[in-house]
């Protein structure tokens, strides 16, 4: 009896173990949505079809990423009527929500999470009185101390390299794609021409980036080589495309793109250009999830 009772004990671990396992693994994009009460942070199924909220804190949520262990989420919130925006981290069951920034009246936005969880990096914009709108990358441990300015760079959109450097856009009009250093030194220009590229996002192999370029009249969605070779252009719409992302595999691309509602879907294509298609409605700011804590998951799926 007591033989048949411990096999029963571990058919229930075990089954509670793929289940975390069939969750963590169905999930594999993170973006904000537009709903009725107002911006929100979800986690999708590649398809669109199974979704689950993570937050509503701020009531304006959005540009999510997931750390590298899957265990936390950073985001941005507004406040201020939507005048301060602030960076903050959740676990992903949807529990221990901190605010890391504070400063009032600056725009902190684009948080990106080092390869080994510790340090994160986000853009700051601002208004000075005296030398106009200001556009700067900081850095800040997870735990939001040692908050810093990266000296000498004046550009937006920062994406953390697997080797420490941090991939963004500059300021300058044109602005023109960089890879540098965290202390902003040994700057490396990876496009170079007299159309604007912005929000560079590196492949998990490290060899390509997708990025956002209006050379072509509108913004559209292009590819590269990590050192600015063979460049490929993959979205021909007739809106704006933002935002974009590489899959896990590397062979599809997520990005976001206007719709007639004044906001944006989501729409996934292959890394050839083909097989174009809108997967989640009214979505914005998507990026891929390499990984989720099963465990936390599972928590956060039992809370809905």
């Amino acid at each position: 009896m007591r033989y048949i009772f411990l096999i029963s004990i571990l058919f229930v671990i075990l089954g509670c173990e793929d289940n975390a396992k069939l969750i963590s693994s169905a999930y594999t994009i993170v973006y904000s949505a537009k709903e009725s009460r107002g911006r929100e942070i979800y986690l999708s199924d590649e398809t669109g079809t199974s979704r689950i909220k993570v937050t509503d804190f701020t009531k304006s949520d959005g540009y999510p990423s997931v750390s590298p262990d899957g265990e936390q989420l950073a985001f941005y919130g507004k406040y201020d009527n939507r005048k301060t925006w602030s960076i903050h981290t959740v676990n992903i069951d949807g529990t221990y929500m901190r605010r890391l920034t504070r400063k009032k009246y600056v725009w902190d936005s684009a948080p990106s999470w080092s390869a080994d969880g510790k340090t994160i990096v986000f853009a700051r914009e601002y208004d000075d009185p005296e030398k106009g709108w200001q556009e700067e990358i900081w850095l800040m441990n997870h735990d939001g101390t040692e908050q810093h300015r990266i000296q000498g760079l004046k550009e937006r959109a920062p994406h953390f390299l697997k080797d420490g450097r941090v991939l963004f856009h500059s300021k300058k009009d044109p602005s023109q794609i960089f890879i540098a250093n965290t202390d902003g030194k040994n700057l490396i220009q990876i496009t170079n021409n007299d159309t604007n590229n912005w929000s560079p996002k590196v492949s998990l192999d490290g060899n390509h980036v997708v990025f956002v370029s209006d050379r072509d009249g509108n913004r559209e969605i292009y590819t590269m080589n990590i050192d600015g070779s063979n460049e490929k252009r993959m979205t021909f719409n007739h809106v704006d495309d933002w935002d974009p992302d590489w899959s896990n595999d590397g062979n599809k691309l997520i990005f976001s793109s206007d719709n007639s509602d004044g906001f944006s879907d989501i729409y996934q294509i292959n890394k050839d250009g083909t097989g174009i298609k809108k997967i989640i409605n009214n979505g914005i700011q998507a990026s891929t999830v390499r990984k989720l804590n099963k465990f936390s998951l599972e928590k956060l799926y039992d809370r809905k």
